[in-house]
């Protein structure tokens, strides 16, 4: 049985005691969490599509833990004109695992 969720702007393929990082979320390490953006859950033949969204569907997932991507390096150089520019960002993300899917 796998679903197909939407959280911070992606989709992702989960299957139940899957580890994934997704953008960061709300709540304290260790809480529960409901994530109700299903697009679609599988289970062997029975297929459930949304449109967008399935109604009932909800897949709950426990937090691990929260933390900061690698450091991405943005440099902007322009030669002979005295110009340039550099910045970096590390974005934010949370841990969780798959506990259930609900269709």
């Amino acid at each position: 049985m796998y679903a197909v969720i939407a959280t911070g702007g992606k989709q992702y393929r989960v299957t139940k005691g899957e580890t994934l990082r997704v953008e960061k979320l709300v709540g304290e390490e260790g809480s529960k969490v409901e994530l109700d953006g299903v697009l679609m859950v599988a289970d062997g033949d029975k297929i459930s599509i949304g449109t967008p969204m399935l109604k009932k569907g909800t897949v709950t997932a426990t937090i691990k833990s929260h933390g900061r991507g690698k450091k991405i390096e943005i440099i902007k150089f322009q030669r002979r004109k005295h110009s340039r520019s550099q910045a970096g960002h590390r974005q934010s993300y949370t841990e969780i695992e798959v506990t259930d899917i609900k269709a």
